[in-house]
């Protein structure tokens, strides 16, 4: 009886560890998204700055 307390509670800690992680994996894959977002506006704007410096220059 004792035995089945230590396993449940060894699979229960493991199950939060496992849901820890796919937690900080999920965070971690919204930072990336994030960082491209951000990358990808800000080379937009100077592709559209570098445009309108042509237009100008014209």
């Amino acid at each position: 009886m004792i035995r089945a307390r230590e396993q449940s509670a060894t699979g229960a800690s493991s199950s939060a560890a496992e849901e820890t992680h796919r937690a900080l994996g999920q965070m971690d894959n919204e930072a990336a998204i994030n960082q491209t977002e951000l990358h990808l506006s800000l080379q937009g704007r100077e592709e559209e700055e570098e445009e309108e410096e042509e237009e100008s220059d014209s």
